[in-house]
């Protein structure tokens, strides 16, 4: 029986063999090929077991090779700008008490907040109840900055 090297781990292992008995290598490229597969079916099963393969909350469509969709990646950039947009008009009038109902809308809209609060909660408010808390935060802070 003749032995080689893994290229990977450098353990002796058999000519034959297709994957390293150490690391788990693949030793040919059609080994290559059958863990390539075998890993994309594992994702694709484990991404419509979780399902959110619908798109739907936080946009989690994604796959192990694609990442966030396009339409998420657009709300985030978006609620980034709004947000950071409203906080920077609330601190430019922080002496008013609409002010602060303004910080705390534009803080609530940004995304590092839903996952934030999605460990307390058990899971993140949907995008929907996001807009909705600043939409009202906005509409309270307005009227507050105008009568006061």
């Amino acid at each position: 029986m003749r032995m080689k090297s893994c290229p990977r781990c450098e353990a002796s292992i058999d000519d034959a063999a297709r994957f390293c008995v150490e690391c788990g290598a693949p030793q040919t490229e059609d080994a290559a090929a059958e863990l390539d597969d075998r890993v994309r079916r594992r994702a694709e099963q484990v991404v419509a077991e979780s399902g959110t393969g619908d798109g739907s909350e936080d946009g989690a469509a994604r796959t192990a090779e694609t990442g966030p969709s396009d339409r998420e990646r657009l709300w985030r950039r978006g609620c980034y700008v709004v947000g950071y947009g409203t906080v920077v008009v609330a601190l430019t009038r922080i002496a008013s008490p609409g002010a602060w109902v303004l910080l705390l809308g534009g803080v609530a809209i940004l995304p590092p907040v839903r996952r934030l609060t999605a460990r307390p909660l058990g899971s993140p408010f949907k995008r929907e109840v996001m807009a909705g808390i600043y939409g009202v935060s906005l509409l309270v802070g307005v009227a507050l900055l105008a009568l006061l």
